[in-house]
């Protein structure tokens, strides 16, 4: 009896840790950026950052991170698109003085966007893949 017992509670306790790392892996993804970018203030340099998220939706907060150094922290709502994203990309749109500003991030291989408030003053959206 006690043997049973002891087997549930150790098979109880491994779903739960499997079903806690397999979660952490969904609110992660890679940003492949291809030209200076700018969120919250910050300038993101072009490069491969990784990208983490803190929620479940609709508001989220956002870390994006060049090896182990957070570049830039901010808040996004997390919606979920019918189709998967068939590569890692970014939305961006132009600002009045030329600069580029972050507005969206599409995971690769999922059906997540994490989308930015735009700014006031932006006047072209694009939208930029990165391999």
């Amino acid at each position: 009896m006690k043997i049973s017992r002891m087997l549930g509670t150790l098979s109880g306790a491994a779903l739960l840790l499997a079903s806690t790392v397999l979660a952490a892996d969904l609110n992660k993804g890679t940003l492949n950026v291809s030209e200076k970018v700018n969120v919250e203030g910050k300038t993101i340099d072009p490069g491969t950052y990784k990208v983490e998220w803190n929620g479940t939706g609709p508001t989220v907060q956002v870390t994006i991170l060049h090896g182990k150094q957070t570049v830039a922290t901010f808040p996004a709502q997390l919606t979920e698109q019918a189709n998967k994203n068939a590569v890692d990309a970014y939305g961006s749109a132009t600002e009045a003085d030329g600069s580029k500003q972050l507005t969206a991030i599409y995971i690769g291989g999922k059906h997540t966007v994490l989308q930015l408030e735009p700014s006031a003053a932006s006047q072209q959206s694009s939208t930029q893949n990165a391999k």
